[in-house]
């Protein structure tokens, strides 16, 4: 199961983001991991799969780091904040803040679908009053927990920057390999990260990137199916949220 789990988790977030929902289920629920070793191990499948779906996208003409550098830097920085709170602070006190922003989320996403399949024309110079502390407060998150950061990350980056969504989900890929490397460096030496557990989410998460990333580098309907799985990761994860405030209610 965390061989599948992590397949499908890395495919998804070739394509979208928040394949970190499933392997955080999986090694909580079902393998009984407490949430902040959780959150520390799941690092080492997404460094597999970001390091092979780097690979991918750049082997097939997608990853354009210069245009996106602007956008990067403040994320790194911020970064750092993010896996220093990951070392001291409990994820639930995140999780309430992470509600609302999938909720609002949501309506980002489905409201006028057809901004997410423009196709590039220039790329929109960057407000860096704007820039600047957005993307820092992201790489806190980022750095934080992770889970979720590449819906909000694309967001931005389409629908603010102007980028295909392709080409703004390679730059995710690649930062996200960054940001993986330090933290999960940080995490190792706090001793928070279960390597046999993690490795065996790795090998699916290693297969499901170099398949996402081929797909996703292949195939002109690549942004289409991007947008589709995007909208089902957010309802995905609304539900998963929201499951029990729901059935307490009933």
């Amino acid at each position: 199961m965390a061989i599948f789990g992590g397949f499908v988790a890395g495919f998804i977030n070739m394509l979208a983001g928040s394949g970190s929902i499933i392997t955080l289920s999986i090694l909580t629920e079902m393998l009984g991991l407490p949430g902040n070793i959780a959150n520390a191990t799941n690092r080492v499948g997404v460094l597999v799969q970001t390091y092979i779906g780097t690979y991918t996208f750049h082997k097939h003409g997608k990853l354009h780091i210069t245009p996106g550098l602007p956008y990067l830097w403040p994320m790194l920085v911020g970064a750092f904040g993010g896996i220093y709170l990951a070392t001291i602070v409990s994820n639930e006190q995140f999780l309430i803040v992470f509600k609302v922003l999938m909720v609002v989320m949501m309506f980002v996403v489905l409201v006028k679908p057809q901004r997410w399949l423009a196709q590039k024309t220039e790329v929109k110079s960057p407000n860096y009053w704007l820039v600047i502390p957005f993307f820092f407060a992201l790489g806190i998150y980022s750095g934080f927990i992770q889970m979720g950061m590449g819906v909000f990350f694309l967001a931005a980056m389409v629908l603010g920057a102007k980028f295909e969504l392709m080409e703004a989900n390679a730059l995710k890929i690649f930062l996200v390999a960054i940001l993986t490397t330090i933290a999960l460096a940080v995490f190792a030496w706090k001793g928070m990260v279960d390597w046999k557990v993690g490795g065996l989410v790795a090998i699916g998460q290693g297969a499901g990137g170099w398949a996402g990333g081929y797909y996703g580098s292949k195939y002109t309907s690549a942004n289409v199916w991007a947008y589709r799985v995007l909208v089902v990761v957010v309802i995905g994860v609304l539900m998963k949220l929201f499951y029990g405030d729901i059935m307490r209610f009933f």
